[in-house]
């Protein structure tokens, strides 16, 4: 087949292309970052895949027999959007086309949830390439021990992170659904509750955080330690019911999957506290990583020791939702905890970018309140201040969960750190403004303060920053932020 994307270098998009091209198939497409000639070594990473590149004015549609798939953010207008509607080229959504393929693999895991995706999935896609399982990997942020978003394997496995800000979360039927939390981000919560719902219902195992609550009220009444679900099966339906979740005895999963046929959804909880069946505990954290003890409570008691070199609290449970995965796949617990000792980490997920003058940079994908939270405690589990840039992924999520956002700077920020927040990343098309980065300013209070442009805040970050301090420059949706992370770097040395 012939494949053409449109907004082919967004994070969810080009990981699907370089899988589709490693299938054999031929791949095409545009990006309007690669018509303003931001990015270059991202897109000549494309071109050396043999992926065509062109500019998104149309030329890159040729023929009625290509396959267009366009990414969220493309609207009707584009050239590439008018020129395959004129030739009647069959059009596919980014998520329907990689539901098609994760739908199709016998054995599919999938991870969702509103924070932790990445990582948890580059987690899973780790463990089970060091057990041999050859696995495809699609994963929206590059993981650092394949240098990429995607992984093309010959085995049985596709795992995959899956998105709830559009609803099309709702189109995978997973062996394994993985639940990391829910928090408000792109929908409300009632719309959360309905999408992470049905999407655990219509698995065949489910793995869920049971710190978090409204994870585990999708559970509820549900015992996930000590007493099983198989044990109890009359349970699932009934919670299902009560929130007008669709519910069936196959849950939507395909036949000779390896794994125990079960009549309805086996649930595996995890988590920090000591209501799950997949505990950990002694966690010690140090700057560049953490250890801890796991206990698996069910069926038989088993305790193994840890060790991340990923730093963070957060991803000692990114690590336990990793790990609890792998053993519904038929990995021991020992042998997919010792995996993840020498798991490098994601893009943009605390990473250093370097230190000068005694100042640290560090690069960070946090955008929502939970992101911003994981990322903020688990500096502050060591010294020195933190200047925060904060560049908000849109107008759209300011209108969206502008309070939420503000509090969660308020609680997480030390009295003597400051954050510097720009105006928000935007890419051209339509958008409501009626709430920008001044407003946010005002809800967080006087740590808080609005420059408009990223470079002037670059430039009052360096004049700040003092030996000891650290700077984090977070925010999503625009690849130049890390472009910008290493100039400030630069200029710190320099100065």
């Amino acid at each position: 087949k012939s494949y053409f994307f449109v907004g082919i270098g967004g994070s969810g998009m080009m990981p699907l292309a370089e899988i589709v091209a490693a299938q054999g198939h031929k791949v095409a497409g545009s990006d309007r970052s690669l018509d303003q000639g931001r990015l270059g070594a991202k897109f000549e990473g494309l071109a050396a895949k043999g992926i065509g590149l062109f500019a998104q004015d149309g030329s890159g549609i040729i023929s009625a027999d290509q396959i267009v798939v366009a990414s969220a953010a493309v609207e009707a207008t584009v050239p590439d959007i008018i020129g395959a509607t004129e030739l009647g080229c069959a059009r596919m959504t980014r998520a329907e086309l990689l539901a098609e393929l994760f739908n199709a693999a016998p054995v599919s895991i999938a991870v969702g949830g509103t924070s932790g995706k990445s990582t948890v999935t580059g987690m899973i896609g780790w463990i089970l390439t060091e057990a041999g399982r050859d696995p495809t990997i699609m994963n929206g942020a590059v993981m650092k021990n394949f240098n990429s978003g995607a992984r093309v394997g010959g085995g049985d496995v596709f795992v995959s992170e899956v998105d709830e800000s559009d609803g099309s979360i709702a189109l995978y039927h997973p062996t394994v659904a993985v639940l990391n939390n829910v928090a408000v981000d792109h929908k409300s919560m009632e719309e959360l509750r309905e999408l992470f719902g049905a999407f655990l219902a219509r698995a065949g195992s489910a793995v869920v955080n049971a710190d978090n609550a409204e994870a585990l009220a999708l559970i509820s009444p549900i015992s996930a330690y000590p007493e099983p679900v198989e044990a109890c099966p009359e349970r699932l339906p009934q919670a299902a019911s009560r929130r007008g979740l669709p519910f069936s005895s196959t849950n939507g999963r395909k036949e000779g999957q390896g794994f125990d046929k079960l009549s309805h959804t086996e649930v595996l909880s995890f988590g920090l506290g000591s209501n799950a069946a997949l505990q950990a505990t002694d966690i010690v954290e140090n700057p560049h990583g953490v250890t801890f003890t796991i206990t698996q409570h069910y069926p038989v008691k088993i305790t193994c020791s840890a060790r991340l070199a990923v730093p963070g609290r957060h991803n000692v449970s990114n690590a336990l939702a990793a790990i609890g995965t792998a053993t519904r796949a038929g990995i021991g617990l020992a042998e997919a905890a010792a995996a993840l000792a020498s798991f490098s980490g994601l893009k943009r997920r605390m990473e250093t970018v370097g230190t000068a003058n005694g100042i640290t940079v560090i690069d960070d994908f946090g955008h929502n309140p939970d992101k911003i939270a994981a990322t903020l405690s688990a500096l502050h589990a060591f010294p020195g201040r933190l200047l925060i840039y904060f560049q908000p992924h849109g107008y759209g999520p300011l209108k969206q969960m502008g309070r939420e956002l503000a509090d969660s700077f308020i609680a997480n920020m030390k009295r003597d750190d400051i954050v510097l927040i720009s105006d928000p990343a935007y890419f051209g098309g339509t958008v409501d403004r009626s709430v920008g980065a001044d407003d946010l300013v005002a809800m967080v209070g006087p740590q808080a303060h609005h420059i408009p442009d990223r470079a002037d805040c670059g430039t009052h970050l360096v004049e700040l920053a003092t030996a000891g301090d650290r700077i984090i420059v977070m925010g999503a949706r625009d690849d130049t932020l890390s472009i910008f992370a290493c100039g400030l770097l630069e200029s710190l040395a320099s100065a």
